[in-house]
Parts: structure tokens; C-alpha cells; sequence
């Protein structure tokens, strides 16, 4: 490709909303996701990145944000604790009080610069937690009191738990925590973000009310899929009528078994809470693909799809889990997703929409860096294309 053809590629790349050229490619077709105009259905996935000092958003995440920002983009944040009790993991943002939203304006301001939309991820990890990230060096707070056990190793032997053991909440705290999501959804918004995605998938608090092997409740709460849905439902419905369900997304994982999370039906789970969810008529529903072992690695075996998720849920649907371009473009032309959302990809490459526009090379994710500290090595060093002209 000579020099001309390159800044004409170029051009159309940074312009994929209107090129007539770019919608042969399903990844670039553009995409109307309620009220907002996207030009391609590229998301970022919401990515722990533990930069977030004294879990306070920093300066430096206005650049790696800003750095993976297109025009007509979506992007999710890191997962955001909507309160003291929420984290459980070493600086992680916050969203819960006056200081959390002036830090996080700087960062919604650099996406919307560029022309992005930027959804705020609100989270509670649960029993995912230790005393040190707790108020008073009290007990994480879940459904049970039951701790996530140690996993086995493949050589037999049992890893070491890294949580403390979780206090179990009584039936009259829970629509507090709701309320809690409800807070914190609103100070997004303050904050500048254009919606909010509740996460409740990856055995986190509201994945721990979901799935029957970590919920032994006999409230209210527990037993039934209508009893264990109650939860994290009310968090939807909190959430939709305090900012409007326009603004809503929802992440659920309901086969994968990420901290200690299991449920002994998933099919019927996920289609439980997709046709619950068309009830509040919020904007999304982002799911994990069966497929997913873990965060990092993926089984193509599986007897599990999403496809009757996808099809019983009346959004826009969101499908995450180790995809690459190929996959994401089939997986559009063929119904089975909206919007594909990217993590390590995306992470390792901020212009990757450019990338894929261009079936050109990828960087390759250093996963040593993944959870660093460093607010610059493995965070907002990583090359873009050389005939990008994107900020860095």
C-alpha cells in the first residue's frame, strides 16, 4: 500500500459511520443502539486495570481511555464499586461519592472529545473481597456465608484462598444495596458518563444471588429462579427509574464458573433473566460466551450457546469472550450479536478498530501487566499502527 493509499484508508477508517465501502464488513456496519448513533459495533469491554489509586480514578485514565476512542465508539469502564463494601481488589475505581464523580469527569470529557459513548460499569465484588478492602476490617458481604473454596490445581493439589470468609446479609439490608446501585448510577451520570451497564456477571455480588450452588438462602432471596433474580432485578429497576432504562446495560456470565460461581442449569437461568429484563426495557444485555474457561482462556467445545438468550432478549445484545475479527465479523452477519465487545485485544491495541478495518497486525497482550500498577507500561504504551495519526 503506497503513501496516498494509506491516508486514504486512513481517512476511511476514522470515518467508518458513512463509508459505503466499510459496510461490506459486518464489524463496520453502523448500529443504532437506542438513542445512540454508533459507527461500528467494536465495544470496549469493561477491564480491570488497577490504576486507580486509593481507588480513585487517576489523570492517566483520561489517556488510555481516550486512547481506544472513536467516533461513534462505545465503551465500557472498569468495573466501578458502588460503595465502601464494594471492592475487593487493589485500586479499583469508585463511584460512590461526591470526589469519585469530579475525579471521573476529566476521563468521560477525553472519550467525548473524540466523539465516543461511554457507559460507567457499577459493581460490588461480594465474597470476592478480603477484610483489608472492608470498612472496620469487617467481613465481605454476600448472599451466603459460605467462602469461595480453594480451586484444584490440574496437578490435584488446592490453591490457597486469597478471600475471607463472607458474612451472609439479612433479608431487610438487601434493598439498601440496591438503592446503593441506584446512588451510584446517578452520580454517573453526574459525572458525565451516558449511561451506566450494571455488572452482574464473573461471581460477583449479583452473579453470587443468581446461581444456585453459591445462593443457599430460604428468604425471599433464595431457592427458585424467580427468588434468586428478585435481587439483582431490583437493582435494574432501581437503576432504570433513577437515570431512565434508555441508559441501562446489563453484563450477565451465566456459564462460565468464574470465582467459584456455578449454577446447575445456566440455559434456563440466562433465559430467565432476558425475558425479566425485556420487562424493564433497558438498552442491553452484554453476556460472556459459554466458552469462556476463564478470564484468559477459552474451550470452543461446549454444549452451551447464546443464541436463545439472543433470541429471547428484545435489545440490543452484546456477546464477549475471546473473539477475534473473523469470529466477530460472522457472529454479526449471521444474528447471533449487535456489538462485540473486545478485552485483550482492545487493550493491547487502542486504534483496534483501525486494526480490523485494515486486517492489519495486532499487538500482542503482555499479561504481566494486565493488573500492574504502572500508570504508563502495559496501561497507555502500547503502538499504534505507524500510519495512524491518533493521538498517543
Amino acid at each position: 500500500m503506497n503513501t496516498k493509499e494509506e491516508k486514504n484508508k486512513l481517512a476511511e477508517a476514522e470515518a467508518v459511520d458513512d463509508d459505503a465501502n466499510l459496510s461490506v464488513i459486518p464489524l463496520f456496519i453502523p448500529y443504532k443502539m437506542g438513542i445512540f448513533n454508533l459507527s461500528h459495533r467494536i465495544v470496549l469491554a469493561p477491564l480491570t486495570r488497577t490504576r486507580s489509586y486509593n481507588f480513585f480514578p487517576q489523570p492517566h485514565a483520561a489517556l488510555y481511555y481516550s486512547q481506544r476512542t472513536t467516533k461513534g465508539g462505545f465503551l465500557i469502564t472498569e468495573a466501578s464499586g458502588i460503595s465502601e463494601t464494594a471492592q475487593g481488589y487493589p485500586n479499583t475505581p469508585g463511584i460512590w461519592k461526591r470526589e469519585h464523580v469530579e475525579a471521573w469527569k476529566p476521563i468521560v470529557s477525553a472519550v467525548h472529545e473524540k466523539g465516543g459513548i461511554f457507559f460507567c460499569q457499577l459493581w460490588h465484588a461480594g465474597r470476592v473481597s478480603t477484610y483489608n478492602y472492608q470498612p472496620n476490617g469487617e467481613a465481605p458481604i454476600s448472599c451466603t456465608d459460605k467462602p469461595i473454596r480453594p480451586k484444584i490445581q490440574a496437578d490435584g493439589s488446592r490453591s490457597v484462598s486469597k478471600h475471607s470468609p463472607p458474612r451472609r446479609l439479612r433479608t431487610d439490608e438487601i434493598p439498601k444495596l440496591a438503592d446503593d446501585f441506584r446512588v451510584a448510577a446517578k452520580n454517573a451520570i453526574e459525572a458525565g458518563f451516558d449511561g451506566v451497564e450494571i455488572h452482574a456477571a464473573n461471581g460477583y455480588l449479583l452473579d453470587q444471588f443468581l446461581r444456585d450452588q453459591v445462593n443457599d438462602r430460604d428468604d425471599i432471596y433464595g431457592g427458585g429462579l424467580e427468588n434468586r433474580c428478585r435481587f439483582p432485578l431490583q437493582v435494574v429497576k432501581a437503576v432504570s427509574e433513577e437515570i431512565g432504562s434508555h441508559r441501562v446495560g446489563i453484563r450477565l456470565s451465566p456459564f462460565t464458573e468464574y470465582n467459584d460461581c456455578i449454577d446447575s442449569d445456566p440455559q434456563a437461568l440466562g433465559l430467565h433473566m432476558a425475558k425479566s429484563l425485556n420487562h424493564y426495557g433497558i438498552l442491553y444485555c452484554h453476556v460472556i460466551e459459554p466458552r469462556m474457561v476463564t478470564l484468559l482462556e477459552r474451550c470452543d467445545e461446549t454444549r452451551f450457546s447464546l443464541r436463545p438468550i439472543r433470541d429471547e432478549f428484545r435489545g440490543t445484545f452484546i456477546v464477549a469472550g475471546g473473539y477475534n475479527r473473523n469470529e466477530g465479523n460472522e457472529v454479526i452477519a449471521n444474528g447471533g450479536a449487535d456489538l462485540v465487545a473486545y478485552g485483550r485485544l482492545y487493550l493491547a491495541n487502542p486504534d483496534l478498530p483501525l486494526r480490523f478495518c485494515l486486517d492489519a497486525p495486532l499487538n500482542k497482550p503482555d499479561r504481566t501487566t494486565f493488573y500492574a500498577h504502572d500508570p504508563v507500561v502495559g496501561y497507555t504504551d502500547y503502538p499504534f499502527l505507524p500510519l495512524s495519526n491518533t493521538d498517543q
